[in-house]
């Protein structure tokens, strides 16, 4: 997965996700609404070489709440969705009525949930509790109420790494109704970029 990604970040953001509009008295169930579902850069890869055909699965799990909502999380290389090369937990929480965190966990024995949905059985065998959080990978969002999308970042120099020589990691995110701009980095202790797209993220357009 060394392959450089380049995108055309702004153009996605100001007219891709922002092309039509949602109801935002409730941002938090449109958060919840915009983030579930199947997502593909299939697009991006056959405009651009530079770019892999990624799939990602956001599934919600267990019950949710006023207050956060669960994630099972998977990424895979299109000609290897049996084989995904991310698995994640995210549990996303409100902190006001424009503002949510989430939070990023470790799965343990992963390849028990490869291609399971939300509500299979599978997900019973744990527990919230039983999750480990990657410390200080948390994204903060904000509800941008004018282009109707979530805007966010991890903090600076908070998410430890060490692929590829990197010492912390950083991700941007952007999520609209008709997908999500995805933009991760890795950093070494002086400050330069050792991993990643220099330029813009992976563009997910929502399936």
């Amino acid at each position: 997965m060394n392959k450089t990604v380049i995108a055309c970040f702004a153009v996605f953001v100001c007219i891709g996700l922002a092309s039509f509009t949602k109801p935002s008295d409730q941002p938090f169930a449109t958060l919840k609404q915009y983030m579930s579902g199947s997502f593909s850069s299939e697009l991006q890869s056959k405009n651009d070489s530079d770019y892999f055909d990624i799939r990602l699965r956001m599934e919600p799990i267990w019950k949710a709440s006023e207050n956060e909502f669960y994630l099972y999380v998977e990424q895979a290389m299109s000609t290897s969705l049996e084989k995904p090369y991310r698995q994640r937990i995210y549990r996303v929480v409100k902190e006001s009525e424009n503002r949510f965190v989430s939070y990023i966990y470790n799965v343990n024995a992963p390849a028990r949930f490869v291609g399971k949905k939300g509500d299979d059985a599978v997900f019973t065998s744990i527990t919230p509790d039983s999750l480990k959080v990657l410390e200080g990978c948390e994204v903060q969002l904000q509800y941008n109420e004018k282009l109707q999308q979530f805007e966010g970042a991890t903090a600076d120099r908070t998410c430890p790494s060490t692929r590829s020589g990197a010492t912390f990691t950083t991700s941007k995110v952007v999520i609209g109704p008709k997908g999500m701009v995805s933009w991760d980095q890795g950093w070494n202790d002086t400050g330069a970029q050792v991993w990643g797209a220099t330029k813009g993220g992976y563009e997910f357009i929502k399936q």
